[in-house]
């Protein structure tokens, strides 16, 4: 058995989803006191419990809406669970929303050091690593350009290219190989794939169960809020993928899995 790094107990997430707006703390107690408040409850997270040793890569599988980057958002410290709690042993590097925290004003070399910042490096290591955050980018010329004017693709890549700048204790990645074009996808593979050889934890969420299967060891399956899986790659991805081709229409499964029931339809209509 290794060291724990990071260990889930029974993790809940409460939203309101009401529709209701109020626009502030007096309009706010009024409706309170006349019971005008109203409060529709949902549970995104339920009872969501399991630990990860240092050095595990876990896959996080689910469909839309199973609670994937809730679950991720909580680890990373941007929201706090509604019950439960989490214990975390190291720093953690989140590749959640690339580029969330850029200003559009601003050319893509001043964004290095406001999303820099935003990540908790220093101004000095910055400074340092600013010629190999650009090269590793492909941006060139356009690093001086306001990001208002970059496309969402080229704003993930410097976004990415920030963030994997340091080898962390804990890599959250959330769909972010899926960036960028064909050549900077193999790219970023490439550097996470080098930062694992380091012995770094990962979580990666997914809808691509090859790349869960070529990146991780380990895997959950997440749905509806529910954790209803959790063991060795393998096991966990062919269960998902064999859950979701018999229980979801066509047109509800990611890609890959389209495909293989579009295959296996048209094989029973040459066999029938």
């Amino acid at each position: 058995m290794g060291k724990t790094i990071l260990k889930v107990s029974h993790v809940g997430m409460k939203f309101n989803l009401s529709k209701e707006k109020v626009d502030n703390i007096k309009e706010f107690v009024i409706k309170l006191l006349k019971r005008e408040l109203h409060y529709n409850e949902f549970w995104a997270l339920k009872d969501i419990s399991f630990d990860v040793e240092q050095g595990d890569r876990v896959g996080v599988l689910g469909l839309n809406g199973a609670g994937k980057s809730t679950l991720l958002k909580i680890i990373s410290g941007v929201f706090k669970p509604t019950e439960g709690e989490i214990t975390v042993e190291g720093k953690i590097v989140p590749l959640l929303e690339l580029g969330a925290g850029f200003d559009r004003q601003y050319t893509g070399g001043e964004n290095i050091f406001l999303y820099g910042t935003v990540l908790g490096y220093s101004r000095d290591f910055l400074k340092e690593k600013y010629d190999e955050i650009v090269e590793f980018s492909g941006l060139g010329d356009f690093i001086d350009v306001p990001i208002k004017n970059y496309s969402s693709g080229m704003r993930a890549r410097l976004g990415f290219s920030i963030a994997t700048i340091v080898d962390p204790e804990i890599l959250i990645l959330d769909e972010v190989l899926s960036v960028g074009d064909r050549k900077f996808k193999k790219k970023s593979l490439k550097k996470i794939q080098s930062m694992m050889k380091s012995n770094v934890t990962v979580l990666f969420v997914s809808h691509n169960t090859d790349q869960i299967r070529e990146i991780c060891n380990k895997a959950i399956l997440l749905e509806h809020g529910k954790l209803i899986a959790k063991g060795e790659v393998n096991e966990v991805c062919d269960y998902y993928e064999k859950l979701i081709e018999e229980e979801y229409d066509i047109d509800e499964l990611p890609k890959k899995l389209r495909k293989k029931r579009r295959q296996k339809q048209k094989q029973q209509q040459q066999q029938g």
